[in-house]
């Protein structure tokens, strides 16, 4: 029951404010002296002003033949004038504004800044791994580090092992090193291409008792341990394997939108919950050329720095990106002010002569509250953030929303040489590489299509006409723009995505 009436509450609330938002509304377009906040002309009243219709305006698209009370609002009806239909912009006088909510703010050029947090996995950086094998016929004398995983400094010994062929030639190397002649020095060069010859690692050494020493290369941990002491290992026998642990490598699932920005040299943060607080730092080394078809990422691989050697291989790690997306600054504005969406986006201007014009606008990524215009706009414009669904509400009963899409298709028809093309309500569109251009046909790499309900993969698709991939390439982004009918699917737009930051 508390609940019921709870419910009963909230409705009665709502009607209130709507009521009071209604009553100010209309209010405030009689205070502005010309019977309506939105007037498309100045200078005439209201007794000599041809009335269109007569409407609600928490309803605007109910029209009245007759002034009276709204019968969805306790108000009356507003009129609707012919020159208000007929104007370039909405008019809302000053005082009003305030008592409607409007603000604009100015579009600032600049570039969004954006940060990609993905997820990676750890393992070792194979640049600094060693592999110590055996060249010749030996046998394991002693091992020096018996169990796996075990951490060694560079220089420190490993293993010793009985080769008869590595001890004779380290003992003419020593003996033609000590001899003093000129016949012995002459073949000192000699003696050493045979121990390089025979394959004796670098820093190896004789022991007391007739074996070879082998020592470690790096510092870093001893990963496999591929032999036990009295074996007898044959050529090419792998001892030990040595991984350096100064650096790791870090693969990424990088989602294919995204992969755009990554370059060679990106920095990158690392975090592990192994240490929380602790910040690892590196950079992108390369992208890999293999994309996860299920999940459509591709993997970056990153050298991650590792000091003080607190990283291991098979830790998960959560990646913070700073992908680099161009230096071209754009104009933003707040993502509020944003009408619409994709290519039926707009905002509301202030124009110079005071009064209020929906503008299309093509929108790009939004970050932090913010949007990229990547066209309508220049920056600068004072652009409408709060208030702006009244004046477009206003607008849209003064004709200026449908003058604006009639401007969108002459535009849309002088892109594809006054052709008849799709509506863009009837398109599909996703983001897309061009893989290549042949015979009428296009492939794509492209993502999914979510109002297909279509997954990202490759595949052809028919032009609507050769001019639709004009001067594209392959390798070129693009966003695609598809129709959907009973011959499959035809690309009707590919617009570039070069001119994005």
């Amino acid at each position: 029951m508390n609940r019921m009436n709870h419910i009963v509450i909230v409705i009665v609330a709502a009607a209130v404010v709507l009521a009071a938002l209604g009553a100010g509304y209309w209010w405030g377009r009689a205070q502005s002296g010309s019977g309506s906040p939105a007037t498309g002309s100045t200078g005439a009243t209201s007794d000599d002003r041809e009335v269109l219709y007569w409407y609600d305006p928490m309803v605007p698209d109910q029209h009245f033949d007759e002034p009276g009370k709204s019968p969805f609002m306790d108000m009356m009806l507003v009129p609707k004038y012919a020159d208000e239909a007929a104007g370039g912009g909405i008019s809302i006088a000053p005082g009003m504004r305030q008592s409607l909510g409007i603000r604009v703010v100015p579009a600032e050029l600049g570039r969004l800044e954006s940060s990609l947090t993905v997820p990676g996995t750890l393992g070792w950086d194979l640049r600094a791994e060693h592999v110590i094998s055996m060249p010749v016929d030996g046998v394991v004398s002693r091992l020096h580090v018996k169990t796996p995983f075990e951490s060694v400094r560079a220089g420190q010994p490993l293993v010793n092992v009985l080769a008869p062929r590595w001890s004779v030639a380290l003992a003419e190397a020593g003996a033609l090193d000590g001899a003093d002649s000129a016949s012995a020095q002459a073949l000192r060069p000699a003696a050493q291409q045979r121990l390089r010859a025979l394959g004796l690692p670098s820093g190896a050494r004789a022991a007391g008792d007739g074996s070879i020493v082998l020592t470690s290369p790096v510092t870093g941990v001893v990963s496999v341990i591929g032999v036990r002491e009295g074996e007898a290992a044959m050529p090419g026998t792998m001892l030990l394997r040595v991984n350096g642990t100064d650096t790791l490598w870090l693969t990424a699932a990088v989602p294919q939108a995204d992969v755009a920005g990554l370059r060679a040299g990106t920095p990158v943060q690392a975090r592990v919950s192994a240490f929380p607080g602790r910040q690892f730092t590196g950079e992108v080394e390369a992208l890999l050329p293999d994309v996860d078809p299920d999940s459509r990422t591709q993997q970056a691989r990153i050298v991650l720095d590792n000091p003080e050697g607190l990283l291991a291989p098979g830790m998960f790690a959560e990646i913070a990106l700073q992908p680099e997306r161009g230096k071209q600054e754009v104009p933003l504005v707040p993502t509020d002010a944003v009408i619409g969406a994709g290519e039926r986006s707009h905002v509301i201007v202030r124009d110079e002569n005071d009064r209020f014009v929906p503008i299309a606008v093509r929108t790009g990524r939004s970050s932090g509250g913010r949007t990229e215009i990547l066209s309508g706009l220049k920056g600068g414009e004072p652009v409408v953030v709060s208030g702006q669904f009244l004046i477009d509400s206003e607008a849209s009963l003064s004709g200026l929303l449908e003058r604006l899409e009639s401007t969108r298709a002459q535009d849309s028809e002088g892109k594809t040489g006054g052709k008849e093309t799709a509506r863009e309500s009837d398109l599909h569109e996703a983001d897309a590489t061009v893989e290549s251009i042949e015979d009428g046909k296009v492939t794509l790499q492209h993502g999914p299509f979510p109002t297909l309900n279509m997954p990202g993969m490759t595949m052809g698709f028919a032009l609507a006409n050769a001019d639709v991939a004009k001067d594209l390439q392959a390798g070129d982004r693009v966003r695609v723009f598809v129709r959907s009918d009973d011959e499959g699917l035809t690309v009707e737009r590919l617009e570039p995505m070069e001119a994005q930051p």
